[in-house]
């Protein structure tokens, strides 16, 4: 079911695609920030080197004797002597002659490298010094007091280390706040689809009350979204024309029935008034048979036409003990006989009596007929608001216990006379009393139909 519910639900569906929707908006907005972020930090690493470039250019003089000669501002000067084994630079003259260089054996090292052009040549230096670090930096050619220089520096790589754990850190950061707003946004959304789906929910609810006995409903198309409007629209036209035959149904079944009642109350009198005929008996037992069918099929058609009223409040017990008490003279003219167990006290339910008693009348018949002779039927009222009818008959195969509910329904192989409609009344009556009708095999032979109702 859970399976289902993520493969086929509208809103599950939405909303995967809705996630998957911010997960990658998220995706591509953290990338960008990242990528923006390195190149910003390499960008302000470039322009940092430059800078240095072009103080140290501005600090070449002329001293006193006409010699390049570096002279540092204070705090530029201050600035290298702290971070001596971090900051390296070297000027040589457009001849390639040193002025000045910081360490000594940078200057050394650069002196062989080519003379730098108006374009910064960035270069990396690895294991370089006492330590064997790795520096990053550039080579340009600057104008200066004394003319074009070539001027090159560096810094340890350490320092970028250092920016990048910073930005690091922020991608960390980011790492574990967009999942956060990816699934607050989820959530928003998934609000936002469950409330947009409401009026839909609203028309399921109403379609999922429409049946036989609730044809003339029809599904709101005011509230829906336009394009469900066209597929409601075609339901309706749809439950139009279903309700159109059953009402030709029920109209049939009724008209049948009450055509048949009267011929059949005449052969009945005909047949009492004959005497001494060895065909009577078989005739009055077919006239019988066709009289139940007759009353089954006027049941039925009734029950689908008008919605039973179930206001009242009945007592199970008594409307069972007047059942019992009518068909007890039956129940012995077929060779059995009919057991009441009484609850002791009322036990009250709201419902419909004349349908109880059909309900219960149906399947006394029934546990009668399929009974061997001499064998008793067991009627017993409880005080959960519950009947149970219990016989000793052959019993009911389970793979066939669903289907005995089906109207005109009948096992093959059957040797008892019906239309298969009793069971599919008693089921009826039930549900327009909000209980429900189950059996089960008795624990020592036969069959236990039991009516639940809701207590009052």
């Amino acid at each position: 079911m859970t399976t289902r519910f993520l493969t086929h639900s509208l809103q599950m569906r939405l909303a995967l695609r809705l996630f998957a929707v911010f997960a990658l908006a998220a995706a591509m907005v953290v990338a960008f920030l990242v990528y923006q972020n390195y190149d910003t930090a390499a960008s302000l690493g470039d322009r940092q080197l430059t800078l240095r470039a072009e103080d140290l250019a501005r600090s070449v003089s002329v001293d006193a004797s006409g010699v390049p000669t570096l002279t540092l501002p204070p705090q530029l000067a201050s600035s290298y002597a702290a971070a001596q084994d971090s900051d390296l630079f070297a000027i040589r003259m457009s001849d390639g002659k040193p002025i000045a260089a910081s360490p000594v054996s940078f200057g050394t090292q650069v002196a062989a490298w080519p003379q730098a052009t108006d374009r910064p040549d960035y270069f990396h230096l690895q294991q370089f010094g006492p330590r064997g670090e790795d520096y990053y930096g550039l080579t340009v050619a600057l104008s200066s007091a004394v003319g074009r220089v070539s001027v090159t520096v560096a810094h340890a790589v350490e320092i970028s280390q250092l920016i990048h754990s910073l930005l690091l850190g922020f991608v960390v950061h980011i790492g574990w706040l967009v999942p956060i707003f990816v699934v607050i946004t989820l959530i928003i959304g998934i609000v936002a689809i469950r409330s947009g789906l409401r009026p839909v929910r609203e028309v399921s609810r109403m379609a999922a009350a429409i049946g036989p006995s609730a044809t003339s409903i029809r599904l709101p198309e005011a509230t829906l979204p336009s394009e469900l409007i066209p597929l409601v629209s075609a339901m309706n036209c749809a439950l139009d024309r279903l309700e159109q035959g059953f009402v030709t149904q029920r109209e049939f079944t009724a008209n049948a029935a009450h055509e048949l009642r009267t011929p059949l109350s005449i052969i009945t009198t005909a047949l009492d008034s004959i005497r001494d005929d060895p065909r009577l008996s078989k005739l009055k037992g077919d006239v019988a048979r066709m009289n139940r069918i007759v009353n089954q099929l006027l049941r039925v058609a009734r029950l689908d036409a008008v919605a039973l009223d179930i206001s009242s409040v009945v007592d199970l017990d008594e409307i069972a003990a007047g059942v019992v008490a009518a068909m007890a003279p039956w129940a012995i003219e077929q060779g059995r006989s009919i057991g009441f167990d009484t609850a002791g006290r009322p036990v009250l339910v709201r419902g419909n009596a004349d349908a109880i008693e059909a309900a219960l009348r149906n399947l006394l018949e029934n546990a009668i007929v399929y009974s061997p002779r001499g064998e008793e039927v067991t009627v017993r009222v409880d005080r959960d608001g519950s009947i149970s009818v219990t016989d000793r008959g052959y019993g009911i195969p389970p793979e066939q216990r669903e289907r005995i509910f089906e109207r005109f329904w009948r096992a093959k192989g059957n040797a008892v006379a019906g239309a298969g409609l009793g069971l599919a009344i008693v089921q009826q009556i039930m549900k327009a009393h909000r209980g429900i009708v189950t059996v089960r095999e008795n624990a020592s032979i036969g069959t236990v139909f039991r009516l639940n109702f809701p207590l009052s």
